[in-house]
């Protein structure tokens, strides 16, 4: 993740917002790290029924995580599937697509600039010396050129998002973000982190030819599920959900009732520091008096601050906060049922072959939607 500073950067990104059905705050700080590599999605009005809220923590750079928050939801809007009230199908074929887009050469370039805006950053801040002429961050790097063999980018970023469309809240998640609903105080996991050393994690990463060790996947990476880290997708033999890493999400769904108070979505740099019932519970008591979410953000990232480096609190942190607006209009969840954990460990075969389809040449991601976005 990079080397610390000699004291943390707490200035922070916040935003607040709302809508009919939702309020939501969000903040964003780079803390003792010396780059911030977190991004965030947030569009609440996605369509006139629909809102989505993603947080993407990437690792070994921010391209990856900057692409995510800047296309992802676009792929899940334009997917047939959304149009056709499949929000799992389209979600999952959006998670598939980073990768495909990143290939392509028109990916590359959007990796390229987002990476060179990074790079120009760090020579203002001291951090690293300048390129010499004609040299990218990337070819820096020891990656070629768009015209060359290119596999995609070597950095990586998690993806947790959140769709809500009327009662319904869909959640999928690659990586060790977490997403967590509060109903009347407790809390419940809407994801799950994915970590190396759980049994079917592990068996997919040694079936396709990798390793784990002290936790990481081939003794490097501490998560198993990601968008990017292409050198670890690079099986041939194997479709997309069966590589080493993979970013094909686990997917929950379940029907909001006015039990449903709040939904938090946040990187591991706030997990390593609160646990999901903890956080609710302080979220909880601040609502009694703060009415400001992004304000209760920044609250929790301060709070999980480390004073010092060498142990949690030094990760770059990022929250965001959804306060849900009731009554619900409607309510046809059974709150004596525990809430729906069913988990799509596979990409099923509509949104796997809609990727595989679109993989020819990264065919769909051209210089148009590039300026569109």
């Amino acid at each position: 993740m990079g080397i610390y500073l000699s004291s943390p950067k707490t200035e922070k990104v916040s935003e607040d917002g709302e809508n009919d059905r939702l309020r939501y705050g969000l903040s964003s700080m780079q803390g003792w790290r010396s780059t911030m590599e977190d991004a965030h999605a947030v569009h609440p009005n996605l369509d006139t029924s629909t809102s989505f809220f993603g947080v993407y923590d990437g690792h070994g750079g921010d391209e990856v995580s900057k692409f995510c928050a800047k296309f992802l939801h676009q792929e899940v809007l334009n997917h047939e599937a959304f149009s056709a009230g499949d929000i799992s199908t389209s979600i999952q074929h959006a998670f598939l697509r980073m990768d495909e887009m990143m290939r392509g050469q028109a990916g590359q370039r959007e990796l390229d600039a987002l990476a060179e805006k990074d790079q120009a950053k760090e020579i203002i801040e001291g951090l690293i010396s300048p390129p010499k002429i004609g040299e990218s961050k990337g070819q820096r790097d020891g990656e070629e050129g768009a015209n060359s063999d290119y596999h995609g980018p070597t950095a990586g970023s998690t993806a947790c998002v959140a769709i809500l469309q009327n009662i319904q809240l869909l959640v999928a998640n690659a990586g060790d973000s977490r997403c967590v609903l509060s109903r009347e105080g407790q809390a419940y996991d809407m994801s799950r982190d994915h970590k190396p050393d759980l049994q079917a994690e592990k068996e997919r990463i040694t079936n396709a030819g990798g390793y784990v060790r002290v936790g990481r996947v081939n003794g490097s990476l501490n998560m198993s599920r990601a968008i990017g880290d292409m050198e670890l997708k690079q099986n041939k033999s194997l479709p997309a959900e069966k590589q080493i890493v993979t970013a094909c999400p686990d997917i929950r769904t379940v029907e909001l009732s006015n039990d449903d108070d709040f939904l938090v979505l946040a990187c591991d740099g706030i997990w390593d520091c609160m646990s999901s019932q903890e956080v609710v519970d302080f979220v909880g008591k601040q609502l009694k008096h703060e009415s400001k979410l992004s304000a209760i953000c920044e609250t929790v990232l301060d709070k999980c601050l480390a004073p010092a480096t060498g142990g949690e609190g030094c990760d770059n942190m990022t929250m965001i906060l959804v306060q849900f607006k009731k009554p619900f209009k409607i309510d046809t969840l059974n709150k004596e049922q525990p809430l729906p954990t069913n988990q799509n460990s596979e990409c099923n075969e509509s949104a796997v072959a809609s990727n595989n389809h679109n993989a020819i040449a990264g065919s769909q991601f051209n210089d148009n939607a590039a300026k569109k976005a």
